[in-house]
């Protein structure tokens, strides 16, 4: 619980003194030429940025302390803070050693250390990281652990820009895994499953991103490990002869591989492929022949003229029926022609292919025959080391695709593990889930119930905060707002109801953890802002409830979003405000100097 804050300067940042209660910021606007502007620059958010700062909020540059430090720069700020033990914690704080924090314990509340000695302070000018363990321990917030007292501030201290999500925090812009652990735990599920699993799917992302490079690295053609393994085999072993050769200076081994190769292989080719080469050329000669001969030589006029010689009658259905049939062998020839070329086509495209394949096996056949015919040793000598060059070359080349191969086997044993493991866990966090939701007396069901009272103690209608898991087992939070039939409804969607949704999220968290040690205090800017004067009235009336329930709430609020009442009851009870500012010059705001 918040006790009291202040500075070194209190003519420029005076003492706030907290109660155990409701506390009230008020802002009150004078000045008619401000009635209706949007933003005063008063201090009633800054004020919670400042216990923020107190809270060893890290380093940002856009920070107003830091934005403007040659204004802050000798500033040092104090936070005390009262513990569950009835002792109280000070956390010293200053604007040049932000990076460094001082803390003391003590029995009496609202002391003034501005003016304490170094060497009364318990634990002095602490560097960042240990300050944040150091007074992790201190606040003994074991309820939230195994996360730091920094996790949960977020829904601790509620500026405007952390009214646009219910659970999504602006501090919590990157990854789900950074926040969606933390928000399952308070809310009283398996945080542990929910964090591993998160753990599990990027490291199963990252071997699936693994892969797709190796797979990239090995060119897309995947070959079988055995086939690799058995070419490097004969290869090395090519090699392990080759290199013996060199070494003693001897080629006989060579010369006779050469002859052999020539005969077994370059010559057998080279008949194979002349062979070939006849039988296409008669192919091709067949079909030109029939592509010659393919003419129909009887022609009806002259048949008429012959047979009008012999003075026989051709004309009338005679001649129809020649006629006709030279038509049919005309069709038959056109169509016949077309396949006959296009086989001639085909016959010419293997022709070529052979030529060329003849014309490399015969200069291959000329160069081992050189190289037999060759009585020059070195010349041998250096065609025998530049093929143990390209030889080792390719050994090196499958080797390489060998371990890319053996690497992709490795990954694709991790994915299948990994992904067995992530979808055990999502099967334990659905479970674990489910018995969360279905089980009357789990803190989850307790948050809930309080959740909506909340919502219809201030609007008159119930409101659901639901968990479940998607289809990757992770978790989704939302909150909806109920018609009278039971039916979710989009009224939640406005700022004005997405505000109301927030606070009684936080308020709804810190009772059902009342008995724990967990955090006790929440601060909520611009509580009253959009809502009708029914709806403020009842909103007062829940955080004087949750006052009484031992719940700390400090709220922020403009005078004129102050409900109105009839009759001069005053909205606030005077022993509530414990920050009145105001636009009537320098005196009125929180940090009484000149704007920056």
């Amino acid at each position: 619980m918040l006790s009291s804050i202040y500075s070194n300067y209190p003519r420029k940042f005076g003492v706030v003194n907290f109660k155990t209660g409701l506390n009230v910021v008020l802002a009150k606007i004078n000045l008619l030429e401000n009635k209706d502007k949007d933003t005063h620059n008063l201090g009633k958010t800054t004020f919670g940025r400042m216990i923020d700062f107190c809270m060893l909020s890290k380093r940002n540059a856009e920070f107003f302390l830091f934005k403007h430090e040659e204004i802050f720069e000798n500033f040092v700020f104090y936070l005390e803070i009262k513990l569950k033990e009835n002792s109280f914690l000070t956390i010293r704080r200053s604007v040049k050693e932000s990076s460094k924090a001082s803390f003391k314990k003590h029995s009496e509340q609202f002391q003034d250390f501005s003016s304490l000695g170094d060497a009364e302070w318990d634990h002095l000018n602490i560097p960042y990281d240990r300050a944040s363990d150091m007074l992790d321990g201190l606040l003994d917030w074991q309820a939230i652990r195994p996360w730091g007292f920094r996790k949960g501030l977020g829904y601790l201290i509620r500026t405007q820009d952390d009214f646009n999500d219910v659970f999504q925090l602006t501090r919590f812009k990157g990854s789900h895994s950074q926040w969606k652990p933390f928000l399952s735990h308070i809310l009283g599920f398996d945080a542990n499953l929910i964090d591993v699993h998160y753990k599990v799917n990027m490291d199963l992302e990252k071997e699936e991103e693994i892969e797709r490079t190796v797979k990239n690295e090995l060119g897309g053609s995947i070959e079988d490990l055995s086939k690799i393994e058995g070419i490097i085999l004969l290869k090395k072993q090519d090699e392990f002869t080759k290199s013996k050769q060199i070494d003693a200076f001897d080629f006989r081994h060579e010369d006779q591989e050469k002859s052999k190769n020539l005969v077994d292989e370059i010559d057998e080719e080279i008949a194979r492929l002349n062979k070939h080469r006849y039988s296409l050329n008669h192919d091709k000669r067949k079909i030109m022949k029939s592509l010659k001969d393919d003419k129909i030589l009887f022609e009806p006029d002259k048949a008429k003229e012959l047979f009008g010689e012999a003075e026989v009658l051709f004309e009338g259905q005679i001649k129809k029926d020649f006629e006709q049939l030279i038509a049919f062998n005309k069709a038959i020839t056109v169509e016949r022609q077309v396949y006959l070329k296009e086989e001639l086509k085909s016959i010419n495209s293997s022709l070529k292919a052979v030529e060329e394949e003849l014309d490399t096996l015969g200069k291959s056949r000329s160069n081992t025959l050189s190289y037999l015919g060759g009585t020059d040793i070195f010349s041998k000598f250096k065609k025998l080391s530049d093929e143990l060059v390209d030889l080792r070359a390719d050994i090196l080349s499958l080797e390489k695709q060998r371990d890319l191969l053996h690497r992709l086997q490795e990954l694709r044993s991790n994915i299948r593990a990994l992904k067995e493991k992530s979808d055990a866990l999502q099967s334990q966090i659905e479970d674990d889930v489910e018995n969360q939701n279905s089980d009357t007396s789990s803190l989850f069901s307790s948050i809930r119930l309080y959740f909506s009272e909340i919502i219809e103690n201030v609007i008159g209608r119930k409101a659901l905060l639901s968990v479940a898991p998607n289809s990757v087992g992770h978790l989704e939070f939302k909150t909806d707002i109920l018609n009278l039939s039971g039916s979710a409804t989009s009224a939640d969607d406005g700022h004005t109801y997405k505000k109301l949704l927030c606070i009684a999220f936080d308020l709804a968290v810190l009772r059902a953890h009342k008995q724990d040690k967990f955090p006790d205090f929440v601060f909520h800017d611009g509580v009253f802002e959009s809502l009708d004067d029914r709806k403020k009235e009842n909103l007062l009336k829940v955080f004087r409830d949750y006052a009484e329930l031992g719940i700390q709430s400090i709220i922020t609020l403009i005078d004129t979003d102050m409900p109105y009442r009839d009759n001069e009851t005053p909205v606030f009870e005077e022993n509530e405000k414990i920050l009145i500012l105001h636009d009537n010059g320098e005196q009125g705001r929180l940090f009484k100097m000149p704007g920056w």
